[in-house]
């Protein structure tokens, strides 16, 4: 029986990118709005002046909780399950600028104490990501339509390296994920959750394969390492985020520094832990 093709009617279009000028503007929007906030905390009530109340102990919860889409992001990009790439990246940029400025509120303006530093942390990021969006992209595809050291032909030893590879990776591929091509292939987190042995195992392969093949050296340093620098800033970033929750929690009296616990419920439970 014959299948009729689908109705694109039906059919979920794709979500519009945000360009350069729109993602300008939001994070012109995003630092006006913390501008605006420092410049007003000395006339709001004492609620969004004290560290640890209510309105910003929530307000805190909320950015971090806008703050993780990006990592739900990753996930997806790497668990194959994002079908809508364009929608992430955008939910990715307005969650990201809407909890900066909800973290930089939950700051309460004391801004020489150890959390500052997540403050400095995604500063960075977002820094990294507009860099990424406006030039970096830009080199990228300059380098994809230019030919580069990186294909140039390698010597008689590096190519008897490299065939050892490729066949190892095809091997892998037999248990691994039978329908992938090694020359498109990558190893995304379903498999490293269902085969994490054989998964491991091929991402040493394509990482030696790429250093024969000198990928990072045919690229500028901040085109080759911004990406690495991004992720290792965002680990970073949720790991002071968990820290930060732990120390208020379970050592309250310790992080007032003797003085009067002024932050939610939680304090006093941490404070008598």
């Amino acid at each position: 029986m014959r299948q009729s093709a689908p109705d694109p009617s039906v059919m979920p279009s794709p979500s519009a990118d945000i360009d350069d000028r729109s993602l300008l503007r939001l994070v012109a929007v995003a630092i006006g709005a913390i501008v605006a906030w420092f410049a007003l905390r000395p006339w709001l009530g004492p609620g969004w002046r004290e560290p640890g109340s209510p309105e910003l102990y929530l307000t805190g919860v909320a950015g971090v909780l806008l703050l993780l889409v990006p990592a739900a992001f990753a996930l997806a990009k790497r668990g194959g399950g994002s079908r809508n790439p364009r929608a992430w990246f955008n939910a990715h940029v307005y969650c990201s600028l809407t909890g900066a400025v909800l973290i930089a509120a939950h700051s309460g303006g004391f801004l020489r104490r150890p959390p500052a530093l997540l403050l400095l942390a995604i500063v960075a990021l977002a820094a990294l990501g507009v860099w990424a969006r406006l030039r970096g992209s830009r080199r990228m595809a300059a380098t994809f339509a230019s030919k580069t050291g990186t294909f140039a032909a390698p010597g008689a030893r590096t190519r008897a390296r490299l065939k050892e590879l490729i066949a190892a990776k095809r091997a892998l591929l037999k248990n691994l994920d039978k329908k992938a091509s090694e020359g498109t292939f990558s190893v995304t987190l379903s498999h490293l959750l269902h085969a994490p042995r054989l998964a491991l195992a091929y991402r040493r392969l394509a990482r030696e394969e790429s250093r024969l093949l000198g990928t990072r050296g045919a690229v500028g340093a901040a085109q080759a390492w911004w990406r690495p620098l991004h992720m290792a800033l965002a680990w970073i970033f949720v790991l002071g985020v968990v820290i930060h929750v732990l120390a208020v929690t379970l050592f309250a009296d310790y992080v007032a520094g003797g003085g009067p616990i002024t932050w939610w419920h939680l304090a006093e439970w941490g404070a008598n832990w």
